[in-house]
């Protein structure tokens, strides 16, 4: 372990720009994002996201779980270990810069990796609620670190941001049926699969029926109304975050949008944003409609 305090200029140079490769290269979204990000925040942003991508690799890549497990512990270590001013990883450098000046508690951190550990072996959800839970590491830290670095972390806040950032991940669940049960893994809650009739084997064989259209349209109906509560938080944050807001929920509702388009059928076919959604998105938030 080295010492954040005497680190080198080179070495924090090269530390924030193993972060941006990370981010860049993964973040498909990121230039349309940025344009709503003030570009003293850029290298923050970075720096979060390099630490979330890099650990969520290691729970989504690695086929040997007990390896994957090992390589989060680490993580964790090295997490705590940068919030006692040493770092071994170049992103811990980078990011022990953040979590200095914004004050990011660690708990967020350790919730997103508490996650990450969870994929490596719970595959199925029995109720909203479990799932609900695991989105309250999954996901809603991430709002929260936002808010923190446009300095709107007040308690008020809170649970709109942590409506929105549950809805994009619940969104991500409906958009992905397929490709997450080719990895094991189903989402959508056992008790709404009991609900309209609808059994796993119907995934399996991608057998669609009136009950799966009925599933679909169940889930994609509540995470709208999520949106809808979450977008309060518009009206109490800067406007530099709102347009931020505005964006992320608009498109979450996008890819709800598209799932619709395709009679909910999400089991053909990954519902997505075209180019012209992307495009329209950034129009509508840039006029403020």
């Amino acid at each position: 372990m080295k010492d954040v305090i005497k680190a080198t200029e080179e070495e924090r140079v090269e530390a924030r720009r193993t972060c941006e490769r990370i981010a860049r290269s993964h973040y498909e979204n990121f230039l349309i994002v940025s344009l709503f990000v003030p570009r003293e925040l850029h290298q923050h942003v970075f720096n979060i996201y390099a630490f979330a991508r890099t650990a969520d690799d290691f729970s989504d890549e690695l086929d040997n779980p007990v390896e994957a497990r090992a390589r989060l512990d680490d993580w964790e270590q090295q997490l705590r270990s940068c919030y006692a001013g040493k770092y071994k990883h170049p992103i811990f450098l980078a990011l022990s810069e953040t979590i200095r000046e914004f004050q990011l508690p660690e708990e967020y951190f350790l919730r997103l990796l508490k996650a990450f550990k969870q994929d490596l072996n719970v595959r199925r959800y029995a109720t909203f609620a479990d799932l609900l839970a695991y989105c309250e590491n999954s996901a809603n830290p991430v709002g929260r670190l936002y808010l923190c670095l446009f300095g709107a972390h007040e308690e008020k806040n809170l649970p709109y941001s942590d409506a929105i950032c549950t809805a994009l991940q619940l969104t991500n669940f409906w958009q992905d049926v397929s490709v997450d049960w080719e990895k094991g893994r189903l989402y959508i809650p056992l008790e709404d699969l009991n609900r309209f009739g609808v059994k796993e084997e119907d995934f399996a064989s991608k057998r669609w029926s009136k009950a799966m259209r009925a599933l679909l349209q169940f889930e994609v109906d509540r995470t709208e109304d999520l949106f809808r509560e979450g977008m309060r938080l518009t009206r109490q944050v800067p406007p530099r975050l709102r347009k931020q807001v505005e964006l992320f929920v608009g498109g979450g509702r996008k890819i709800l949008e598209a799932i619709r388009k395709l009679d909910y059928n999400v089991l053909e076919q990954r519902p997505q944003l075209s180019k012209w959604d992307q495009i329209s998105l950034l129009g509508e938030s840039l006029l403020g409609f």
